[in-house]
């Protein structure tokens, strides 16, 4: 779900598969929540969001690939 504007109705949206960076992870969520602060946003209490946004950063989730330079994890 996408946020485009404050106040608005979130969309959904199909967005292309990412791809994990140098230094970072790519996982697969499988739980996702908003914590108030996102909810502050999408009501538009907070002045400026960069949008689009997808609200929710709470995540559980599985790694499906490592970027270059990635330690301490693994796929799976």
């Amino acid at each position: 779900m996408v946020m485009r504007q404050a106040g608005e109705a979130l969309v959904a949206q199909q967005r292309p598969d990412p791809i994990a960076g140098a230094g970072q992870l790519l996982i697969r969520v499988t739980a996702c929540a908003v914590c108030r602060t996102d909810l502050h946003i999408v009501d538009g209490e907070l002045s400026q969001p960069k949008l689009p946004l997808i609200p929710g950063h709470e995540i559980v989730g599985v790694v499906l690939a490592c970027g270059a330079g990635v330690t301490g994890f693994a796929p799976g």
